[in-house]
């Protein structure tokens, strides 16, 4: 995994871009069941193309890390229903309790959210093998392709056992841990292809986090902490023959724009996530509820073997960050935890679901420009002469 260094603080984002529309469109169209097989023939091409496109800009604008921009999944989470057996059915919508305590928002909150959530009534099993194989082939294609237009790493984002569970109900196991165990062995054929591929492999887990309001919000803190330990032990298991240094994991307390008053707090939870097999950890800390977490660690030391990826950019405002507000970001987690063990990130994706659009697709490109430049004003308060009331040691 690349990491901050001497050459200076290296920028990410958390995955998903904005897809083209008429992409965007046709796979809500397929969600729905409303498209003809004329319109689904052309998918694949229009996939191929946007993957090519995000790669290509993310390289323009200087995102270090970037990735496939999820273009071809209909949602982070809830594409696995195409790629595994045992579901079917509708397990509805995930009650969130913000929403629940302020539901004259709802609409506004989840305007555009489109994707099926089946339950799953039957064994699960992985299915989707071929079709992986073929999205990893053509991605390589497409980064080869753009050479060194594109970012000098690229990630491949996947869902979490527990995330899975939470979008996608049980009716079949008859028990979470039973469900979590066969989630994490299917998913573990996904978790590994990625690596095997050469690419980075980030597994997003808001269950660890969302979940607090979304499935928890009547547990005790101490009984959530209980919840979430197993479901860290199931990613841990699925993960188990990956190196720890090709994955990274994604904290998240829900990208919509809501109220969040319901959020565990990351105190709460930091230690139990930490526990996790991969090296780096990405969160939210540009949001107003979560912008004042970096204190957190200012008490509780870092695992030696854990990378940092706060969120300096909010994925929820149509605000464009100033890139001086950005550097202030960055700064306050180097000066907290090393330099040497933090990279720059966004609060979450741009477009988590094809269809859910809380920025702007110009705006979202526009705040990762703005991301770029600030690690840039980072960078030069980091090498402030010694001496300097800004200056922080960088270390090769």
């Amino acid at each position: 995994m690349m990491t901050s260094s001497a050459e200076g603080v290296l920028t990410t984002h958390t995955g998903s871009l904005p897809r083209p529309g008429e992409l965007a469109e046709l796979m809500v169209a397929r969600e729905s069941g409303i498209a003809n097989e004329e319109s689904l023939a052309r998918l694949p091409g229009l996939v191929r193309d946007a993957t090519q496109q995000v790669l290509t800009r993310q390289g323009e604008i200087g995102i270090d890390v970037g990735s496939d921009g999820e273009q071809g999944k209909i949602g982070y989470a809830t594409y696995v229903k195409e790629r595994m057996s045992g579901f079917d059915g509708e397990a509805g919508a995930l009650s969130l309790a913000d929403l629940d305590d302020y539901p004259e928002i709802t609409a506004q909150a989840l305007d555009g959210l489109v994707t099926a959530t089946p339950s799953c009534i039957g064994p699960v099993r992985y299915t989707g093998g071929e079709a992986l194989a073929q999205e990893l082939k053509e991605l390589r294609e497409a980064v080869d392709s753009a050479g060194d237009g594109a970012p000098s790493e690229v990630v491949v984002t996947a869902a979490s056992p527990g995330v899975i569970a939470a979008y996608l109900a049980d009716q079949y196991y008859g028990s979470h841990e039973a469900y979590l165990g066969a989630l994490a062995e299917a998913m573990r054929t996904e978790y590994e292809a990625i690596v095997a591929a050469g690419f980075v492999l980030q597994i997003d887990c808001p269950d660890l986090a969302m979940g607090r309001h979304a499935q928890y919000a009547g547990a005790t803190v101490a009984q959530f902490r209980h919840a979430i330990a197993g479901h860290i032990e199931a990613l841990n298991v699925a993960t188990a023959g990956i190196d720890p240094d090709r994955m990274r994991m994604h904290l998240c307390w829900g990208n919509y724009e809501s109220p969040h008053h319901r959020d565990v707090d990351l105190g709460d939870i930091v230690d139990i996530v930490m526990t996790g097999r991969p090296r780096g950890v990405l969160m939210e800390a540009a949001n107003p509820r979560h912008a004042h977490e970096w204190q957190v660690f200012e008490d509780y030391s870092l695992p030696a073997d854990k990378i940092l990826v706060p969120g300096v950019i909010d994925t929820c405002s149509n605000y464009i960050e100033h890139p001086q507000l950005v550097a202030e970001r960055i700064v306050r987690y180097a000066r907290t935890v090393g330099v040497e063990r933090v990279i720059a990130g966004t609060d979450c994706g741009f477009s988590t679901f094809a269809s859910f659009l809380p920025v702007h697709p110009r705006i979202a490109w526009a705040k990762l420009g703005s991301l770029v430049e600030g690690a840039r004003l980072a960078t030069e308060q980091l090498r402030a002469p010694r001496g300097s009331s800004r200056a922080v040691e960088f270390s090769a």
